[in-house]
This record gives structure tokens, sequence and C-alpha cells, in this order.
């Protein structure tokens, strides 16, 4: 076996390892953050479930950090004692981004991670089976559920070759976007094996699975060796760590082959992630705007790194340069060696340990800014200016370019920093808040702005409605409910978030839906690409949105349609995407008996105004249609059925 079926062998439920069938998983342990975290927990109230089955779960605050009203503030309040009372660990605000804690405190070779963020694979750096999810199929696992996927495939990445100076593990995931894709990984694992390998610290490895969310992986591993044993001694806990390898005879379904010693850096063009060029090409690009940091690249290691190139050094005149540690950790040990002086001494601005611009809260770039960031998304708009241009780049190339003040490949300097491997990391968990005994009294509190979340009805006999909108290859969750700091304080509140929905595409959508009493959404190639966040789900449900039909849909973005009672459908001929227009009315006849038999593989056939018929692919398990049926996830186990199990 290779590691990722050792992974999935060792958690099987149900199901069989056959690529593209269901299978059931073992959770091991989960994390929340405070952007999906409100409504993963309102969630798992619903459910009734006294306390917490995994191992560990972890909840963190990093992503809503702007207190500019009072709902921000709330929502933590609310997650910090709701998570007190039903036993699970909180991560309190400025401990660190979850991805960067969690791999440091909590991650465990051989054992499974389900995350409300699509970022959680970072964890599949030291062997772990680390997947994101919504927050619903969080709330599950945390009940004690197993967590339904199809089986992937396993992509081998075999690496040989040492990286050259200044080329970075960045530099080796935008090689595999380059020749992927962002849809290149989907119902894949990538798998990295190959001599280079030993050659990657963890922190490396890090920066290439966390990434892979980019690609539509399901999640991205390295196998659990030596390099990984002296990281967990180093975070003193040798005591967590095992070997977990690939069989000499391991076997894979497809295989890409990178040389690390031909690399050289790279840069993710505006703006998506995949539209990747060398560095040399964008030579003497004006920047204005440079941020390090993101759950991608925030080790001590990169900090490192930058702090090194900076040294002595000052920020062009017409940069902005901002730095985020990943956690606290790092910010501890940066202070306490000199790199935080030098850092600030060249005229970075200290950005706290947290997500902070990589989700558009806070560091909106000027109208029409080149921002060059070290993080995992460029989607438009994201950063919270909508005619900035955004590159990814790694760190080395990042404080280069905000040293020389346009794109700058960072092997033209005379430094050249080397990755650091600490033989020990300062550990203190006091930030970490541990759950209350077992029947201790506690109070969750509740803020004004915490509002129910939608609940879909069961499906009907006949369903029909117009097309309220149409759009076009790779929409992003961002499009579907955008994610900038005025609305992020609002993701407990679906009834606020819901006027914003899809108003990237366009802004009458919302109401349309509203007027129309909803209907359905038409879309391209990779539907819902990017962010694990349900609310992509919740506000379209909120304002009557019954299926989308597209060409072909995300991972995660499908599985929480089909949480919240929402059709997801597939052109079974593509060039059925072209006949549909604004307005055009459709009509899904027979729909329970249809949705039931899509189980089966059968074709679902709807009807257009004109009488053009449309065959319609549903790509569910028998365990979905039931969903489907009874209009979600929350309804199927309030009925009793063993959805969730």
């Amino acid at each position: 076996m290779n590691v990722t079926q050792k992974l999935i062998a060792s958690h099987l439920v149900s199901g069989e390892m056959i690529p593209g069938q269901e299978i059931a998983l073992r959770i091991d342990q989960t994390l929340t953050q405070d952007s999906t975290g409100t409504m993963a927990y309102l969630q798992f109230e619903a459910m009734g479930i006294d306390r917490v089955k995994t191992k560990r779960s972890v909840a963190y605050v990093d992503h809503n950090m702007l207190q500019a009203g009072f709902e921000n503030a709330d929502d933590h309040k609310y997650i910090q004692t709701v998570t007190k009372k039903h036993g699970i660990w909180f991560s309190r605000p400025g401990n660190g981004i979850c991805h960067q804690v969690h791999l440091e405190r909590f991650s465990k070779p051989g054992e499974t991670l389900l995350g409300s963020d699509s970022h959680t694979p970072t964890c599949g750096a030291v062997g772990m089976l680390a997947i994101g999810a919504g927050g619903l199929d969080v709330a599950v696992a945390m009940g004690g559920g197993a967590y339904h996927v199809l089986m992937p495939r396993v992509c081998q990445v075999k690496l040989t070759g040492k990286l050259p100076p200044m080329v970075t593990a960045k530099d080796v995931i935008l090689e595999v976007l380059r020749r992927l894709t962002v849809k290149g990984g989907v119902g894949k694992v990538m798998e990295y094996t190959g001599e280079g390998v030993a050659a990657l610290s963890v922190p490396e490895r890090a920066t290439i699975t966390n990434m892979g969310a980019e690609l539509g992986a399901t999640t991205s591993v390295f196998p659990s060796d030596a390099v990984t044993r002296q990281f967990f001694t180093a975070q003193g806990r040798e005591n967590d760590w095992k070997e977990l390898l690939p069989d000499a005879d391991a076997a894979y379904e497809e295989t890409v082959e990178i040389d690390l010693s031909s690399l050289i850096p790279l840069a993710a063009c505006p703006h998506s992630p995949d539209k990747v060029v060398p560095v040399g090409e964008l030579s003497g690009v004006k920047v204005d705007q440079v941020a390090i940091g993101s759950c991608t690249n925030s080790s001590f290691a990169d900090m490192m790194k930058v702090a090194e190139i900076l040294r002595g050094r000052t920020v062009a005149e017409n940069v902005s340069l901002v730095i985020a540690p990943g956690s606290r950790q790092v910010l501890t040990m940066l202070a306490r060696n000199g790199a935080l002086a030098d850092m600030v001494a060249a005229g970075a601005r200290i950005l706290e340990s947290a997500c902070g611009p990589c989700i558009g809260m806070g560091q909106a770039p000027a109208t029409d800014a080149v921002s060059l960031r070290t993080f995992n998304r460029n989607f438009c708009g994201r950063s919270g200016t909508a005619s900035a241009q955004v590159y990814l780049v790694s760190p080395e190339t990042a404080a280069a370019s905000a040293l020389a003040g346009v794109l700058t490949d960072p092997r033209s300097l005379q430094t050249t920093p080397v990755t650091l491997r600490p033989e020990a990391f300062p550990a203190n968990d006091n930030m970490v808040a541990a759950p209350a005994a077992p029947g201790e009294q506690v109070e969750v509190v509740r803020g004004p702005n915490i509002k129910p979340f939608p609940i879909n009805k069961p499906l009907p006999e006949t369903l029909s409605g117009e097309v309220l909108l149409k759009v076009e290859d790779n929409i992003t969750t961002d499009h579907i409910m955008p994610s900038t700091a005025a609305l992020l304080p609002y993701r407990s509140n679906i009834p606020h978030l819901a006027e914003y929905c899809l108003t990237p595409c366009d802004k009458d959508f919302p109401k349309r839906a509203k007027e129309k009493g909803g209907g359905f959404v038409v879309g391209g190639v990779n539907y819902g690409q990017g962010s694990s966040r349900e609310h992509a789900a919740l506000a379209p449900l909120y304002l009557g949105v019954k299926g989308v039909l597209a060409k072909s849909f995300a991972r995660i973005h499908a599985a929480n349609l089909v949480n919240n009672g929402i059709l997801p459908l597939v052109f079974e001929n593509e060039a059925d995407y072209d006949k549909l227009a604004l307005g055009a009315r459709i009509t899904l006849e027979h729909a329970r008996e249809q949705v039931a038999a899509a189980a089966e593989g059968t074709l679902l056939c709807a009807v257009t105004e004109g009488g053009e018929r449309i065959a319609l692919r549903l790509d569910i398990s028998q365990r979905q249609a039931e969903m489907l049926l009874a209009g979600g996830l929350l309804n199927a186990t309030k009925e009793g059925g063993n959805h969730h199990a």
C-alpha cells in the first residue's frame, strides 16, 4: 500500500477502497476556525449531543480578528463557551493560525483530521489524512459520525534532487499547479514520494500540502519519516510520532515527476493560483504592497529567511510591507532572537499571528495596486480591492521585491538564507483553554448577531423555477458568498449575508431570487472552488435556490450543497449549458423518484418551458439521496436514520 491507502484502510468504517466509490472514515481529530466555526457549533448543538466523541477537537480564533463592532467578539465568546461545554479545546485569539498551530501542537502521524477550512490538508505534511469539509460534516464528526467521501485516486508526486538556493517549497507547489491547474487534483490525493522528500523540512512540506487545496485535491500527504521525527522531537512531542512510509511495491494511479534541482522561482499571476510563470518574466513590475504570512508561508523557517534578507536594509519607498508570523510560538522565537527587530528596522509592519490579509481582513491594497503575497489564493477581489493585481510568491521573492520596489528574482541577492530546523521549539500551550470536565455546568453566551440558520424542507414531487443567474467557469466561494472584512462579522447571521450572495457576479441576484421565490443557478466548470465555507450553500438556501446546474463542481462545495438539500446537477452534455438563458424556466418532474434513482447512476431529465429536455447527472450515493429527499443532513439525522454513522 501507499501512505494514503494505509491511512484510509486503518480508518475505514464502510465502503470499499475502489476509486470513485463512497467510503466512510472514522475521524480522530477535528478543527474549526471562527469564520466557519460559529455555524458548525450551532449545528452541533442542534444535534443534541452532550460531548464530542473525537480523540481531540480544537476550535481556533484566527479569522475575524478586527473588532470594529461587537459582532466578532460576540462570536468568539460564543465559540469559547460552547466549546468549553461540549469537550472541545479552545485556541484563544493571538495563539495563531489554526493550521500552523495544529501542525505544531496537535498533529499526529497516522491519524485523521477533519477541518471546517479548505486548508486543513496542511497537516498532511506529517503523515495525517487531513481533509477540509463543510461545518456540518465537521459537526457530525465531532458527534462520533463518520465522514463520507469518494475514495480518491492516489497521484504520486515523485520528487528527485534538491532545491537550489532561493528556490522554495512554494515554487514546488506552484510548479504542480502550473502543470495540473486548479481542477487537476479533483478526486485525488497528492502523495509525495522520492529521494527529494528527505531534503524538505516539515514546514516546507506543510507549504506544499497547504496549497494542494488549490488543485481541488481531496488532500495531500507526505510520509512520516526521520525528518518528521526530528520536528516532533523539537516540539517536545516525540511520543506522538510514528513512522508511516509507503511499501516498496506501492502502486499509484498516476505519477508526476519533479526534479527539484531544475526548479526556479515562480509566481502565480492574477487572478488564479495556476496562472504560473517564472519570476524572471515579471522582473521590473512595480510593486505597491508586499504581504508575508498566511497558513502557507508563516513558519519560523520562512520568517527567518525574510529577516535575513531584510537585515540592515530598508523597504523601498513605494512599498508597504506587512508581515504576520503564523503562530505565537513563531512570534516568540522571532522576538527572542532579534529577527523581529531586523524586520521592524527595515520598515516592516508586524501584524498579529492570524489570517489577516489572506482572507481580506485588513490590508486591502490601493486602487489598481500590485500586491505580492505569500498566500495561497489570489482570486479577484479577495484582497478587498477589486482592481488590485495580486501575485502569489515565495517569502524570498516577496522580501527581495519589497527591498527593490519591483518584482525581483531573489537569486539576484547576495544573501542566500538556509532553511533552519531548530532542535527545540518553545512549547507553551497556555493560550489553549481546556474544556470543562464532564458534568460541569457552563453557560453558553449568544450575542444578538447570532441568528438561526436555515434548514431546508423535504424535496417536493416537482421542482420548478427560473434560471436566476448564469455564470462562467471557476466561480469561487468568494463569488458565491463574499468574505470581505465588512461581511466576515456576519458569519453567524445568514439573513444578512444572503443580501450579498453572488453579488460579485450580479448585484441584483438576491433581490431577483426573493422576487422569483427561488430557482436555479447555472454555472460552468469547477463551480464552487476555493474555501470550504458552507455559507456558500446556506445563503443560496435562504434565498430559495433549489439546485445548481454546472459543467462540474468543486468537491467540498458539492458536498455542502447536498448537506443542505440543494441539488448539484451536472450537465451530461456540456452543450446544454448554452441552451439556458437568464429567466428560462426549468422543471424537474417526479423529482423524488428521479433523485432516488440517481444514486444508481440513472440520469435525471429536466424540461424547459420550450419543451427542451436536458439530461443531468447527480453524482450521489444512496446515503446522499436519502439526505436530499429529507431536505439535507440535519433533517435526515433528526429522522433517526443512520445517515451520519
